[in-house]
């Protein structure tokens, strides 16, 4: 069928009989004037409605005008084109932030191996609550484990001195401070030190 644009209403594709029924309504004068007028104007149009061409072909005298199935034989019915829908603001709104957000993403991606990591992806160490509990607990229990060490290490050397087994546990306590807090700068260089390799370079 074709596509044309065409008034409202059932509308039927021009075909040459059409058109010789539609000129020589217009030239005839047994119609109205306005009739002759819409035949007329009708004739050179791609699309006629049918509608008007029923009515024109009604008020043209019986022996000047053609059967109407045969006027219509080999005639394709038009569909009128639709009108665009125009998009509301709210709707203009929301695809411009889906946009944004979409450029976004797209420019994340391209530079994902060359900006640095954000703090998401490379989170600073006690940055909450629980990680402070939880190495405040870890070295408490540290620092007591080297006092008995040390303490049980130096009872069992000095026959029980009751002086000498608390420096033991001091200095185990010490010795478990040391190692906690050499443990600790080993872990942050290593994680700084991952964080600041690209991550295409992980990749390879």
């Amino acid at each position: 069928m074709a596509a044309t644009t065409a008034p409202p209403g059932l509308a039927v594709a021009a075909t040459d009989p059409i058109r010789s029924f539609l000129s020589s309504a217009a030239a005839s004068e047994d119609l109205a004037a306005d009739l002759r007028s819409l035949a007329s104007s009708l004739s050179s149009d791609p699309a006629v409605p049918y509608r008007s061409l029923r009515a024109v072909w009604c008020a043209a005298p019986p022996d000047a005008r053609p059967p109407l199935r045969q006027l219509l034989r080999g005639a394709e019915f038009v569909l009128p084109s639709p009108k665009p829908r125009e998009k509301s603001d709210e709707l203009k709104a929301r695809l411009e932030k889906l946009r944004e957000m979409q450029e976004r993403r797209e420019y994340a991606e391209l530079v994902r191996d060359v900006a640095p990591p954000s703090k998401e992806d490379s989170p600073e160490p006690f940055s909450s609550y629980k990680d402070q509990i939880g190495f405040g607990l870890h070295v408490v229990l540290i620092m007591f484990t080297g006092y008995l060490v040390g303490f049980a290490a130096f009872r069992a050397l000095f026959n029980n001195s009751p002086v000498l087994n608390a420096a033991g546990g001091i200095l185990g306590l010490v010795g478990g401070m040391l190692v906690e807090t050499v443990l600790f700068i080993v872990r942050t260089s290593s994680k700084e030190l991952a964080s600041s390799v690209p991550r295409s370079k992980k990749v390879q």
